[in-house]
């Protein structure tokens, strides 16, 4: 099994509202940054900023790349993000075979 898997990437993401992750997600993929979008949410989340503890409901986004498509997904995530500081985290992943080719060539140039 395990020489069946190859290495893709995710780029975890949240938005303060699903109407928000919709649209980039449909942006993401219209542009082939990104293979899917996932949107969850909402989740709860809790955090520090700007020396408070805040808690908000947020929609969070897993999109799937490859590693040659990060730079730009990333770039793109973050010039239309709604957050000052997005959170943008990336996780190499290994997915079954056909899996990872359809990423690539979801994100392939036409």
């Amino acid at each position: 099994m395990l020489e069946d898997l190859s290495s893709i990437v995710e780029i975890r993401t949240t938005f303060g509202s699903r109407a928000d992750a919709e649209a980039c997600a449909s942006g993401l993929v219209a542009r082939r940054l990104a293979a899917c979008v996932q949107i969850d949410g909402p989740v709860r989340s809790t955090y520090r900023w700007q020396g408070m503890v805040e808690t908000a409901d947020e929609c969070r986004c897993v999109c799937k790349t490859t590693h040659e498509r990060l730079p730009e997904c990333l770039e793109a995530l973050a010039r239309g993000h709604t957050y000052q500081t997005p959170e943008l985290i990336v996780v190499e992943v290994s997915a079954s075979a056909g899996y990872a080719d359809w990423v690539r060539a979801s994100v392939a140039a036409e």
